[in-house]
Parts: structure tokens; sequence; C-alpha cells
């Protein structure tokens, strides 16, 4: 467990718990944490991951302050560092949903890009504000965010800066679901706690085909999803999933993630 980032695993739901005052800013010792709590995450009996950063804020972007002084050659190596802990937490071969109260802002947005849901409080602000300091977003943000939301929008947000309001979020799919400030953890965990005795294997592959596909032409993509599905026929789940379908009708199964 890191000083600031911890993993905590309750009934096969992992909170990854970003918990670095005031603001969850990412300095080289919470990426460092996050990548090490995204590795613990991969464990077998985590079946799902919430992001959260507490109550008040998820992240509010990178220490500023840290950055200010820093050369090309410190900035080239540290933004690899950050690129592989955003790219250790999309790679999760589980579902993820980042659970934002507050500000997620700049890195903090990005993290939450590399989950597979998102939700937010009524009160969160998004944006990756990088533009108002003469950068651009440096964690995945001119990539994920196209990607989620297309490439006008994406633009839109990066060229100005500005912060997006929980609603307009939802409008344009930045996030999947606004509810109250209070409600968002517990929101987050109704929304993945059905996964958590599902058929990890297939929600793996699932996950796999769709996000692998992306990058590819349709062809690649739809050879990725015939090789994972014929890889399923030698998993347990797929004998318990098709077994208790016939006996029992749909929604029936038992998963033991093998």
């Amino acid at each position: 467990m890191g000083e600031f980032v911890r993993l905590e695993v309750a009934d096969g739901i992992g909170t990854i718990r970003l918990d670095r005052p005031k603001v969850n800013a990412l300095n080289d010792q919470v990426t460092a944490e996050l990548a090490e709590a995204a590795r613990a995450a991969a464990a077998d009996e985590v079946r799902a991951v919430i992001i959260y950063g507490g109550e008040r804020v998820f992240a509010a972007g990178a220490d500023i302050g840290v950055m200010a002084e820093a050369g090309y050659a410190e900035m080239a190596s540290r933004s690899g560092r950050l690129h592989g802990a955003m790219d250790l937490v999309a790679g999760l071969g589980k579902p993820v949903v980042a659970a934002i109260t507050g500000y997620a802002l700049g890195g903090g947005l990005e993290l939450a890009l590399a989950a597979d849901f998102r939700v937010a409080g009524e009160t969160a602000r998004l944006g990756q504000p990088e533009i108002q300091l003469g950068i651009i977003p440096g964690a995945g943000g001119t990539q994920r965010l196209p990607r989620l939301v297309g490439p006008a929008k994406a633009k839109d947000i990066v060229f100005t800066g500005r912060m997006v309001a929980a609603a307009e979020a939802l409008e344009i799919g930045l996030v999947d679901r606004v509810v109250p400030d209070a409600e968002v953890y517990q929101a987050a965990l109704d929304l993945v706690r059905r996964y958590a005795t599902g058929p990890a294997l297939a929600l793996r592959a699932a996950k796999q085909a769709i996000d692998y596909g992306l990058g590819v032409d349709l062809a690649t993509g739809l050879e990725i999803e015939r090789v994972q599905f014929a890889a399923l026929f030698g998993t347990d789940d797929q004998q318990a999933g098709m077994r208790s379908f016939l006996a029992n009708g749909p929604g029936q199964a038992t998963f033991t993630g093998r």
C-alpha cells in the first residue's frame, strides 16, 4: 500500500483510492503508486475496479509546482512513466469505472479516460487545461478524449482549456452517469457489482476485442474478435453458461472466472 494511492478489495471489487491532499495532484510518487496499484488490481481475485479520489475531488491534474522548472529531458522521462501508469489502468482486463467528484482536470481527467466508464457527481468539473500553461495534455488526453467524444468536441475542450460541467459531460458522452455528489461512489459500485460474479475471461476478451479493434482496420478487428470468441470455448465459464442456459434459461449461470 502506497502513501498516496492504495488498493482496497472487497467482494471481488478493487478500489484504487487516491489520497494526496489537497487535490490528489499527480506527482512522481503518485504516478509510481498508481502503477503499482494497477498491477495489484490485475490479480484474479479482483473482478472489477473503481478509481476514486474521495468525496471532494477526483484529481486536479499534475503538480505544476514541480513541472514549472522542468526541462525537456526530465519531462520526456516523467511523461513516459505517467503514460505507463495510465496504460496499466487502461489495460486491466476487467471492467474499470472512474468515480468522479469535484475536479477531474489534466492528468486527473486522463486517468478517468483510461477507465471503461465514468460516473460523475452533479457538481463535478472536467477538463484539459494544459493549453493555458502553454503545453498540451501529455497523458492520453489528445488520444483517448477524441476517441470518446469525437475530434471536434475534443479539440474544443483541449484548445480552450475550459472546464466542462457534469451535465454537458453527460450530453457529449464524456461521462456515462451523473448522480448527486454524495452518491458517486455507490453509483460506481452499483455499476460494476454485476461484473464481480460474471464470466471474467469473457469480460476480458470482450474488453480486449473492443479496445484493440478500435486501433486497427475492420478486417483486423473482426479477426481479433473471431480469435477471442473461439478461445472462450476452452473455458469452464463457457461450459457453465451454456449448460445453465439449456437447463434453466438465460441469466442463471454461476461463473467461476476460469
